[in-house]
């Protein structure tokens, strides 16, 4: 594949690189996105009515459920090519930060070491009451679990519908987003907001925004640089033409 000279340019220049991820990059080892998990016995079910405070309130045991489902699905999945060449950019530029819409912990397991979840992380817990982190109390048998620390009810550590993202991890995106020398935003449909402004702020900013994804997005209309095609094969691709001394991985 072959690369404008002025993005490898950008990319060998680079002191900071922001890396902007979503369900496209996850999908690819495998993880259903969002609405196609809701299969099997969560056919009839909206994954919209699931992923909210509301019906942990009407119905715990359902939506508690629903998320052990859902980690199952996930449990076997390895970081695939893009998550690798990710964390690999590491290894030739000074700084690296993953800002990542998505839950499954992939980009940590990966080896990236800057990673900034914005809708959270579904491998954690906390609780619904005094949202205190943490596992659940040892000895709870219950459905969902209770807290150690009040006894309230656990719930998953992710973002749901109608809910702020979490202020630390969104100021630092923003600050990631002014400050980095590249953007890079790679399979995002570009439709969740606010996560889905960073690529246009960025832009607005003065930085060099690239867009990797198999299909057109709204971020085309302002990306320097449009690379359309799946992230496993053109990030990898990337950093061999951009730093051919360089080994795979090294």
């Amino acid at each position: 594949m072959r690369f404008d000279p002025d993005l490898l340019d950008k990319l060998r220049g680079a002191h900071h690189i922001a890396v902007f991820t979503g369900a496209g990059v996850s999908a690819e080892s495998g993880i259903p996105t969002f609405r196609e998990a809701q299969t099997g016995l969560w056919a009839n079910f909206r994954a919209e009515d699931l992923a909210t405070p509301e019906a942990f309130r009407r119905d715990p045991f359902t939506v508690w459920k629903w998320y052990e489902w859902r980690r199952d699905l996930m449990r076997e999945v390895r970081p695939n090519p893009a998550h690798l060449a990710i964390a690999a950019l590491e290894q030739r530029v000074p700084h690296v930060t993953v800002i990542t819409q998505n839950v499954d912990g992939l980009h940590h397991s990966a080896g990236s070491t800057d990673v900034i979840e914005l809708h959270g992380n579904i491998w954690n817990n906390f609780c619904f009451h005094c949202r205190q982190p943490g596992e659940p109390a040892a000895s709870a048998s219950d459905v969902p679990p209770r807290c150690a620390h009040c006894g309230g009810m656990v719930r998953p550590g992710v973002v749901w519908f109608g809910e702020s993202l979490p202020a630390p991890a969104w100021h630092r995106a923003a600050e990631v987003s002014e400050h980095a020398d590249v953007f890079f935003c790679i399979g995002t449909s570009s439709l969740v907001e606010p996560a889905a402004s960073l690529p246009r702020y960025a832009q607005s900013c003065g930085r060099t925004v690239i867009q990797i994804n198999p299909e057109a997005t709204l971020h085309d209309g302002f990306a320097r640089h449009v690379l359309r095609g799946k992230a496993g094969h053109i990030v990898p691709e990337l950093l061999r033409a951009a730093w051919p001394e360089q080994r795979e991985g090294a």
